[in-house]
Formats: C-alpha cells, sequence, structure tokens
C-alpha cells in the first residue's frame, strides 16, 4: 500500500460498492476531505486539527477526549453500522489505518457488532469490497483476544520485509469489545484477586497487557457505537489510555446522559431523525386511539386493557398487511411484533401474565411474549435475550415486554406497534422509544401505508401528542383511528387474507384459493374440468407454465406457443425439470439409482392442455419498457417578481461576514480575492440562479439579469441607495435571494415533450397469483348481489364472474369500478376482462412514477385499458398525465400487434355518470376513446 491513493475516488468507490444512502456518503465524504488535509499520528497537535476542522466545519468547537475525535450523528434507522464499515475500508484501502477498536456500549449492541464484521452474515458490512474480499479483516473480541491473533507480526519484522510475507497479516485487524469487557476484572474462582482489569494484565506471549500493546500501535482508530454512553470517568478515562490516532464517534442523540444533559461539541455531521423522516429512510411514526375516546371514564387498569386489546388489533391488521404486500410484489413475508412498554419489573411480569392468559384473545397469545429487563438472571435472562435477538426472525415471539426504554443497538425491521403503558406523553415521544421500530423492513419506503408505519398507542396521551406534533421538530406527523366504524383505519378484528392464482392456474395445477389457509372450493364459475388433477399433472403443469414465462420474452403473443418447435422446446424443458426434481427410487445393489419419471404422453399431454388454457384464458398484454429518454428541455416565460416588496434584508457586521464567509467556500474565495465585487450587482443573484439543473445560461441569460435587476431595484429602494450597503446584503444574502427568484421562476416554466423510447421485452406474461383482504367476518360475495353500504365497497372481495382472468377481484367505487364490471359481463362483445395485478405494467408518467389502469379488456375486435373516473376528475392534471403516458403505451403496443397480427388496443377514460347497465363496450369507446 506504499503507492499514493486517491481519498476521494476511494470514497466514491466504496460508496457505490455499499449502495451508501445520501447521510452514509456525506459522513464518509468529509471524513476523506480532512484527513487529505491532517495526517494520523501519535500525540497530534490538537489545536492544529481544532483549527483546519473549524474552517470547514464550525460546529466542532472542540474534541471531548485527549485526541482528535469526530461525531457523526445519525438518525436511528438510517444506517451507522453500514458507516462505520465504509470509514474502516477507506481508512484502509487509503493506507491510514489497520488497526481499528470498535466499542459497543451493551452487551447486545456488541453481539450484533461482532456478527455484522463476520464474514458470510447476512448483513456483513464489508459485502462488496474487494480489497476486503482478497483480505478479509482479522476480528478480535473480547472472548479471544487472550489467543493472540489480534497481535501483528509485521511491526516485528524488519521494514525490508513486506507484509504480504505475512498472509492474513497484512488484513486489517478489527477489535470489537464492549466497554464493560474494558473495565471488568473477570477473577476467576481460585485465583488471585486482582484490582486491574482482565485486559490490562501481563501477557506473557506480549510481554505486556493486551490493553498496553493496543495503547502503542501507531495507526489505532477507535470507533465508538452509541457514543453517548462512553462520557462517564471509568469508560473515558479507558478509551483515553488506548492513545489512539483517531476517535470516531457515533450517535442518534448527540447528548451527554446524566441529570445535566450537555449538546456534543465535536459532532461534524448531524442528520437528525425529522430529516430521515422527510428523505423516507424510516418508517413513519403515527400515534393511534379510538375514535371519541375519553380516558378519564376508565379507571388505570381498564384502560391498560384496552390499549393492549387495541395493540394486538393494530398488530393483527399489519401482519395481514405485510402478508398480502409480500403475495403481490414476491418479497419474502415480514413477521410484525409488538412491543409493550411496561413501569417497572412487577408491572411487567403482571403484563405478561394477562398476555397469556385465557381471558386475553381465548389464550391464542400463551407462549408467544417476552419479557425482557435487567431484574432477569441465569437461564432465564439467556432465554429471553436469545429470543430477542431472534425476534426478527422467530416465528413464536409476538410481543415483547420491556421496562421503561429498551437500550440502544436493538434496532429491529419488523417492530409495528409500540404500546407505552403509564408513560408520559415527553417520554413517549422521544427517540430512545419510538426510534426502536423505526427500520423499514424492504429497505425504502412501499407506499403502502400500513406496511411503511410505525404505529404508537396512546389513547390516554393521544391529545397531548398531538398538540406537541405542531412543533416543527416532532416526529409524530399522522394520526390513526382503531375501532369498529366505517371511517377508522385499523379494525378492531383481523381482517381475513384470500390468495388465489389466476382462473387459468386454478384449472390447470388444481391449486385452489385460500382463505386464512383453510382451501376454497368453489372459486370457479362456469364449466370446470370433469376430472381432479392428480399431484404429477399438477407438478407437469406448474413447470409447463414456469416454460411458457421463459419462452414469452422470445415470442410475440400467446398463439405463437401453438408453433412446433415451440411445443417441442418446451416439452423438452419440462421434461428435464421433471426429471430434475424427480426422486431417486430404491434399486438392487450395486446397481445406478433410477429416478422416477412422468410418460412422454403424459408431459406432451400436459404441455398441450396448458398451452390451449394459456391461449384461452389470458390475455396478451405485451410487456413494454416505456421509459423517457431523460433529455427534457425547460423554457421560461416573461414575468414580473411578485412580493417585492417583502425582501428587507438588512446588511450584516464584517465579523457576521466573514464568519459567513468562512462556512461558504465559494463566496470566501471572492473575499479573499484580489477582485472583491462583481463587475455587475446582479451576478450574485445570476451566479445563484445558473447553479440550478434546469436553466441553460446562455439561453435564458437576458430573462435572469432582467429578474435580478428587479431585485437591485428593489434593494436599492430598501438600502436608500447606499451601494457598500447593497453589497453586503448580495454577499450575505445571495442565496436567498436567488431562492427567491427560481421560486417564481418554476411557476413560469414549460417543458418540451419529452422523448419515449419503447420496446417490448414480452410478447404476452403469465398472470401472477393475487392477494386480497377482506373485513373481519366478510366472506367473498357474489358480484351481482347489491351493495348495501357503498362506502365499505374497499373492504369486500366479489366473485361469481365468467369472464374474468381471476376468480376474485376487488373495487373502489360502486359507480364506477363494480358497476363497469357487471357491464363487462353483460357485453357479449367481451370476451375476458381483469384489473391488472400490481406490477403488471410499466407505464411511466411522471417523475419515475408507475401508472396501471383499472381495467384491461379483450373484446371480439379490440383490446382495451380502460380507466373509469369520477366525471369532477377528469380534467385533473395527474389523470390527464396519466392518459398521455397509456396513449404512449397503447401506440408502441399497437406498432407490435400490427407487425404479428394482433388485436389493436385503445385507451378509455370514462366517467362514472356514463357507467350504466345496458351499455356497450363498443359504444363507449366511440365516445369516451382518449385521444390527444
Amino acid at each position: 500500500m506504499s503507492e499514493a491513493i486517491d481519498g476521494s475516488r476511494a470514497a466514491q468507490q466504496i460508496a457505490a460498492r455499499l449502495s451508501l444512502r445520501g447521510p452514509q456518503r456525506e459522513s464518509l465524504d468529509i471524513l476523506a476531505g480532512l484527513l487529505e488535509k491532517l495526517e494520523l499520528t501519535k500525540d497530534a497537535d490538537l489545536q492544529h486539527w481544532l483549527k483546519t476542522i473549524r474552517a470547514q466545519y464550525p460546529t466542532v468547537e472542540k474534541f471531548e477526549r485527549e485526541f482528535p475525535t469526530l461525531c457523526f450523528a445519525l438518525a436511528t434507522g438510517v444506517g451507522k453500522t453500514r458507516l462505520m464499515g465504509a470509514l474502516i475500508a477507506w481508512l484502509f484501502i487509503t493506507g491510514r489505518s489497520r488497526h481499528f477498536f470498535v466499542l459497543a456500549p451493551n452487551l447486545t449492541i456488541y453481539e450484533k457488532l461482532k456478527n455484522d464484521f463476520t464474514l458470510g452474515h447476512p448483513k456483513y458490512v464489508f459485502a462488496g469490497i474487494p480489497e476486503l474480499a482478497q483480505m478479509p479483516p482479522v476480528v478480535i473480541t473480547g472472548e479471544d483476544y487472550e489467543d493472540g491473533r489480534g497481535v501483528r507480526l509485521d511491526f516485528a519484522v524488519p521494514a525490508t520485509l513486506t507484509a504480504d510475507l505475512f498472509g492474513a497479516d497484512s488484513a486489517p485487524h478489527i477489535n470489537i469489545f464492549n466497554i464493560s469487557k474494558i473495565n471488568a476484572r473477570d477473577n476467576k474462582k481460585g485465583a488471585a484477586k486482582s484490582s486491574l482489569a482482565r485486559v490490562r494484565r501481563y501477557q506473557e506471549y506480549l510481554g505486556e497487557s493486551y490493553f498496553d500493546y493496543l495503547a502503542t500501535l501507531p495507526d489505532l482508530v477507535v470507533l465508538m457505537d452509541e457514543a453517548h454512553r462512553y462520557y462517564a470517568s471509568a469508560g473515558a478515562k479507558a478509551i483515553n489510555d488506548l492513545k489512539p490516532v483517531l476517535g470516531i464517534e457515533l450517535t442518534a442523540t448527540p447528548k451527554t446522559v446524566g441529570a445535566n444533559p450537555r449538546q456534543f461539541a465535536n459532532i461534524v455531521y448531524h442528520y437528525p431523525l425529522s430529516r430521515a423522516l422527510q428523505d423516507g429512510y424510516v418508517k413513519i411514526p403515527a400515534v393511534a386511539t379510538r375514535k371519541d375516546f375519553r380516558a378519564e371514564l376508565y379507571s388505570a387498569e381498564r384502560l391498560e386493557e384496552i390499549k393492549l386489546e387495541d395493540g394486538i388489533h393494530h398488530h393483527e391488521f399489519v401482519k395481514v398487511e405485510l402478508e398480502n404486500y409480500a403475495r403481490s410484489f414476491e418479497q419474502p413475508v415480514v413477521k410484525p411484533f409488538m412491543l409493550v412498554v411496561a413501569q417497572d419489573t412487577t408491572h411487567a411480569s403482571a403484563l405478561k401474565a394477562k398476555l397469556e392468559s385465557e381471558s386475553f384473545f381465548n389464550g391464542h397469545y400463551k407462549g408467544r411474549v417476552i419479557e425482557v429487563h435487567s431484574n432477569q438472571s441465569g437461564d432465564e435472562s439467556d432465554e429471553a435475550m436469545a429470543r430477542l435477538l431472534a425476534v426478527e426472525h422467530d416465528e413464536k415471539t409476538e410481543v415483547v415486554i420491556h421496562v421503561n426504554k429498551l437500550k440502544e443497538g436493538w434496532d429491529v425491521t419488523n417492530l409495528y406497534t409500540i404500546v407505552p403503558l403509564r408513560a408520559s406523553a415527553s417520554e413517549i415521544l422521544t427517540e430512545q422509544t419510538i426510534g426502536r421500530g423505526l427500520r423499514l423492513p424492504f429497505g425504502k419506503r412501499t407506499g403502502v401505508e400500513a406496511v411503511d408505519r410505525l404505529c404508537i398507542i396512546a389513547h390516554d396521551r393521544f391529545q397531548d401528542i398531538v398538540d406537541r406534533a405542531n412543533d416543527p421538530e416532532s416526529i409524530i406527523r399522522k394520526t390513526v383511528y382503531i375501532g369498529a366504524t366505517e371511517d377508522a383505519d385499523v379494525p378492531d378484528k383481523q381482517p381475513h387474507l384470500l390468495n388465489t392464482g389466476s382462473v387459468l392456474d386454478i384449472l390447470c395445477t388444481g391449486h385452489q384459493p385460500e382463505q386464512d389457509g383453510k382451501t376454497v372450493c368453489d372459486a370457479i364459475t362456469g364449466p370446470r374440468p370433469t376430472q381432479p388433477v392428480s399431484p404429477e399433472e399438477s407438478h407437469l403443469a406448474e413447470l409447463a407454465l414456469r416454460a411458457m414465462q421463459q419462452e414469452a420474452a422470445s415470442l410475440p403473443s400467446s398463439k405463437a406457443l401453438n408453433n412446433a418447435e415451440v411445443q417441442q422446446r418446451l416439452v423438452a424443458k419440462v421434461r428435464r425439470w421433471a426429471e430434475e426434481a424427480a426422486p431417486s427410487q430404491a434399486s438392487l445393489p450395486g446397481i445406478e439409482l433410477a429416478k422416477t419419471t412422468s410418460p412422454e404422453a403424459l408431459v406432451l399431454q400436459v404441455v398441450r392442455h396448458v398451452t390451449e388454457r394459456l391461449i384461452e384464458l389470458t390475455i396478451d398484454v405485451p410487456q413494454i419498457a416505456v421509459l423517457p429518454t431523460r433529455e427534457v428541455n425547460y423554457h421560461f416565460q416573461e414575468f414580473a417578481l411578485e412580493g417585492l416588496e417583502k425582501i428587507n434584508f438588512q446588511p450584516v457586521s464584517q465579523e457576521l461576514l466573514l464568519l459567513h464567509l468562512e462556512d461558504n467556500q465559494q463566496a470566501r474565495i471572492q473575499w479573499e480575492g484580489s477582485d472583491v465585487q462583481e463587475t455587475r450587482p446582479e451576478d450574485y443573484i445570476v451566479r445563484q440562479l445558473v447553479d440550478q439543473d434546469a436553466i441553460d445560461y446562455d439561453e435564458h441569460a437576458d430573462l435572469l439579469y432582467g429578474l435580478a435587476a428587479q431585485v437591485i431595484t428593489r434593494l436599492r429602494e430598501h438600502l436608500g441607495g447606499d451601494e457598500e450597503k447593497l453589497e453586503n446584503v448580495l454577499i450575505y444574502w445571495q442565496r436567498q435571494l436567488g431562492e427567491f427568484v427560481w421560486a417564481q421562476m418554476q411557476r413560469h416554466v414549460w417543458v418540451t415533450p419529452t422523448d419515449y423510447v419503447g420496446k417490448v421485452t414480452h410478447g404476452f406474461d403469465v398472470l401472477k397469483p393475487a392477494s386480497f383482504t377482506l373485513a373481519a367476518g366478510e366472506q367473498p360475495r357474489d358480484f351481482r348481489a347489491p351493495v348495501a353500504d357503498k362506502r365499505l365497497i374497499r373492504q369486500m372481495v366479489f366473485k361469481g364472474f365468467r369472464k374474468c382472468c381471476y376468480p376474485y377481484q376487488k373495487f373502489q367505487s360502486v359507480e364506477s369500478e363494480w358497476r363497469f364490471a357487471q357491464l363487462l359481463e353483460d357485453d357479449p362483445a367481451v370476451i375476458k376482462w381483469m384489473k391488472p395485478a400490481s406490477g403488471q405494467f410499466r407505464i411511466e408518467y411522471q417523475n419515475g412514477h408507475n401508472y396501471e389502469p383499472d381495467f384491461v379488456v379483450e373484446t371480439t375486435e379490440t383490446c382495451l385499458l380502460i380507466e373509469p373516473k369520477r366525471a369532477d376528475q377528469i380534467t385533473q392534471d395527474d389523470v390527464q398525465a396519466k392518459a398521455r403516458a397509456a396513449l404512449r403505451w397503447c401506440g408502441y403496443a399497437n406498432t407490435h400487434a400490427t407487425e404479428h397480427g394482433g388485436k389493436l388496443w385503445h385507451y378509455l377514460l370514462v366517467p362514472d355518470t356514463a357507467i350504466q347497465l345496458g351499455r356497450s363496450v363498443a359504444g363507449l369507446q366511440t365516445e369516451f376513446e382518449w385521444r390527444e
């Protein structure tokens, strides 16, 4: 590692390989930028370090320890451990350090860090870094440091020898210790008592203690997870005694703990929870209660029971929503759990007994509750801790009871419900309480509210929390109502989950729909097979459908499956896959095991049958990638600025101006340069505007200077014509003035139509399974049966269709979607129809958003995308943007259909007032086909 390595480039590569989020990337860039100017050495000049850092980051007031330390304060859920891995990788790859000491504040984080730094673990922090794949780190822990694995040899060999001669010894060494291990004496039974911490005791193989060995290393970097836990005197002294060349502190709460907490003085980067919420990196916290709930009417005991019951209601509701999402988008199923925060250990034990009793939801949660607190010991504590750490994957645990706040480090992705009991609003709102459940299970928000939300059950503190939510810094932004009323967000009974394949899948494989895990046998309306599908036929049909999905990438339509060559390929694939999956039969000694195979005739028969059914029961919806070229041209109209009279900026003192310039590199350069003034006052504002990607200076220069001149005229009037004051205001307030102008320019912009490219990637698609939720007590109902309460239609599932590609469907409204389905079933020209499953269409209509039409219909003459809409919404910009995108899609589909003899596609935007029984689809097409 003798060659100089570009630190900035290394940071960019690491950020890309680890897919760092914005805050993580910014933190890495900050460290890389500073260490390009500062050298890591023992006994560093702290004043020089501080001066250099403060020139760019004035929030760093002083170092909190006897060596240089930088605090990166990142909100819970953003990814501090991944950032830790990125920082270590950068320090190692750039040759600045090979020795790292990672400090954990408690056992939970300690165990988690050991896993995260272990090669092969699912959350391994260095996955994707080739330098560390070739040379994996040596990890030393508080349990194994005494075996000598942490002692490097290359510091003891002549400088002429390269580290490569020592193999793994040139790899980074990462020590992971719990803070308690640093100070723990751990006197063994029968051994002489020692006042020294065990890690500080003399080791014969070293000739010194392991602690002293670490303290003498010339490149030791200490990384402190949850850094606010290391300001107590004992912990602080131990860290100082290690004499590292650099300390990196990571925490979500950059304040000391104790009676008089204070802000850290070495914060170089702060990314608070409010920004993480705004940027979508964490779940959205919401507070829940019942409608018209009056806590004062209930005893404390009954209030507690209500909160626990409603917590369970939300828990069971989310459980169904998560499974529905997973099935709809082919994601792993996430099992949620509920956290109950108890007041003390006695309270916790009583709660566990209550939750597991027969009187609480008929004993459903018996054996599904764990209780965790510091008073537990021995086997009980070990079992509870093991289940706590495994709760993300433990199917058994549904409720966790903890006393007060859980300590840091227990950050899981599947906590969706928190029930704080006997807690004040301020206690409930702490990041420590809410932060445990903010991590997203799928790595990003899904757009499904229940999947993206963390719910806090707080009936007795609801109003207080809502009032506090008005604070701009509040992390609570949503309210949720639980109950049996139609306007409740969460029902008080668990909804049903109905999973079904398409009609094609049911008829070919025999796999019947399931509701809550129980088979539903009356799904299909109309003719059914005369004989049930055998298990062997079912398996072959599954393989045939899989093979046909593969073939779809090279075929123009489903009818092409009838081609003799295609049929041969399908039969060959199905036969091969069936043989690979077939169990071996027992055979005589010395004779190779024989595989059970399906008869050739049966394979041919099943493939032929599935082909015919697919053509009959599927609408050939081509998969088309319709994507903008992104060559967007912006044009701005001439206009006069509004609200100029509100610009009342005042000059600032020279001292303040200089402080500002230290914080703004671009302005600082101009202030310090030989020519302090811009050529024209307008240049200060224009300079801010041309930084906008949408503004082409050459094309818009006249407009920019005209708008800037309006601002300058206002400022001269406001400042009495004093040119010195004018320049002062322009230097200090130029960013705000630029934003004032840019905000109004955006209201006078028009964009040239974006060029789109389209490519048919599949001529058709094998329909995926679908999932639906029903309200508790609901059963699928006949689609022709009257809907008594139209407001509840979204909680219903309908059946009885003869032309639909799926046996069940849900509708969003009565007057448009439900009525339209009846119209489709009655129209003799309609052959088949469906409501597309999630993800079936990729029609981009605006800023990367996808549009999925409500109905896809095939008639005897044509294919249609149809969007029933409330009449008063037809002209909305969003609706029109989707219509334009759908029309583009139809254009590409029609080019494909014309080339291959298929039916042409059309897009209909139909107002609900026109949807009446007796009307034909052809008549609606004549009247409501959408054209630009």
